[in-house]
């Protein structure tokens, strides 16, 4: 299954908290978008990892998706070892994105920029058809590199080289948040509370959202950073 864009993101609700307003503003234009989750989550303080999986295809569901998959790599102790660039490289190949967006290169989280830098290594080394791989129909994966690689920016402020206006998909990117009852604000919850549980975690992210949107101009916005120099052919296509 060929997409247009291939979100990677070490733990389930990543991508929603981070980059689901620009998800679902490709999809409205049309674009082909997958997610492939590195982990079930399973050492977060709330909630399963079933639960998770469940509240990911619930949220699969409010996005339009294409795809969602979890690779099942252990939370919190994954590598960025041959082993593991070749699950990611198997889900590049299989999706053959134009663009992928993945975790921060730094965050408060240790697995965010470790799962940034085996996004950005599999990218490469999913380019070269000596790397072999296996789908899961049984034949060999021809070799895949993505054109381009985001970074979306999660908990630590980091200056973006970009930002997408996501102000029309507000109202989405919080429901699809919201899918993941187990894990945010909720004061009925019987679980115990955790960095992202609070009322003022969820007011944090609206923050970020309109932060990154003033620095456009616009009400609300996600950031990026790059990892490589973005080719512009015609000056009028920068708004």
């Amino acid at each position: 299954m060929k997409v247009d864009i291939l979100v990677l993101a070490v733990h389930p609700d990543d991508a929603e908290l981070s980059c689901s307003g620009t998800i679902l503003k490709q999809i409205a234009l049309g674009k082909k978008v997958a997610i492939v989750d590195f982990s079930k989550g399973e050492l977060g303080t709330r909630g399963t990892a079933e639960i998770r999986l469940q509240e990911s295809e619930d949220s699969k569901q409010i996005l339009g998706l294409c795809a969602r998959e979890n690779l099942g790599l252990r939370d919190g102790f994954f590598k960025n070892d041959e082993a593991h660039q070749l699950e990611v490289i198997r889900a590049i190949r299989k999706y053959q994105p134009e663009i992928v967006l993945a975790n921060a290169v730094e965050d408060r989280h240790p697995d965010h920029g470790r799962a940034a830098q085996l996004a950005v290594d599999a990218c490469f080394y999913s380019g070269l058809r000596m790397i072999k791989t296996v789908g899961q129909n049984g034949e060999e994966q021809a070799a895949w590199r993505p054109k381009n690689l985001f970074h979306y920016i999660q908990d630590r402020y980091i200056e973006p080289d970009f930002v997408v206006d996501i102000t029309a998909q507000w109202d989405k990117k919080v429901a699809s948040i919201k899918a993941f009852k187990s894990q945010f604000f909720d004061p009925n919850s019987p679980e115990p509370a955790s960095y992202i549980s609070s009322l003022e975690f969820i007011e944090f992210v609206e923050a970020r959202s309109r932060e990154m949107g003033h620095k456009i101009g616009v009400k609300y916005g996600e950031g990026y950073t790059k990892t490589k120099t973005i080719a512009v052919n015609d000056l009028f296509d920068i708004l």
